[in-house]
């Protein structure tokens, strides 16, 4: 499995070595990056997915995703949700914050991840059945390549036998690239040690997926952003392949 690891992360750095280099130079990205972080941007978005995977994890059929951000200086707040399309009783409402600071390549932040599965009240924050996750996360982008590691420290993370807290994390690699007039994400994820959370029961590699995205020019103002994406779970030894589209409001 470590072997398996390393061959993807080495694929991965390898695709991000072939990221097309935009002639930018870097004072004149760091200048329109100090112009643009002195103001107040946002951005509402929703994708529409063939099948909800997470991390290498199936846990919905065809859902709508809506995301709503806002940033200043630096400072992002981001809402995201899912529900499902098709009527079935298994597909998670969920509501997703996150809570993100970013400078230079560096950023950090919380994720508070919450859905119905496990209790339907919202506001209710007891580990004994809360469904919130909470999630400290740190990312650094290197340029061809970015990794995060992210660490579950509250709410609804302790292992069924013993009851302690997992402390449940992910680390992963991406790295991004354009190839054929499309923009496409190399992603490689491994969870660590043994976790409920994640379904395993010791170091995994749970997710390796290759994303491609191509914006289609409705017309002469409006292009539809389609994408699609193939993610394999070694773990599991299950593989997807899912479809989706993005609409954009601003």
């Amino acid at each position: 499995m470590k072997k398996l690891l390393l061959i993807a992360m080495l694929a991965v750095v390898g695709m991000g070595s072939v990221q097309a280099q935009d002639g930018e130079t870097g004072r004149d990205r760091l200048e329109s990056e100090a112009t643009a972080r002195g103001r107040l941007k946002g951005s509402l978005e929703a994708d529409v997915v063939s099948r909800y995977i997470w991390r290498g994890l199936e846990l919905g059929h065809v859902s709508l995703q809506p995301r709503l951000s806002v940033g200043w200086r630096g400072l992002n707040l981001t809402v995201e949700g899912n529900v499902g399309l098709n009527g079935h009783g298994d597909d998670p409402n969920e509501i997703d914050l996150t809570l993100a600071y970013e400078t230079g390549g560096l950023s950090f932040g919380v994720n508070d991840y919450w859905d119905d599965q496990a209790d339907q009240r919202y506001f209710y924050y007891k580990k004994d059945g809360t469904g919130h996750s909470f999630e400290a996360f740190v990312c650094y982008d290197f340029g061809p390549v970015s990794a995060s590691w992210q660490t579950v420290f509250a709410g609804d993370d302790c292992q069924e036998v013993s009851g302690k807290r997992a402390f449940s994390s992910y680390l992963e690699l991406s790295a991004p690239f354009r190839l054929v007039t499309c923009e496409w994400e190399a992603v490689a994820g491994v969870v660590p040690w043994a976790s409920d959370y994640y379904e395993t029961d010791g170091f995994c590699v749970t997710s390796l997926s290759l994303r491609a995205t191509k914006e289609v020019q409705i017309t002469r103002k409006f292009a539809l952003p389609l994408f699609c994406e193939l993610v394999a779970n070694p773990a599991t030894q299950k593989l997807y392949f899912i479809a989706g589209l993005t609409l954009k409001a601003f």
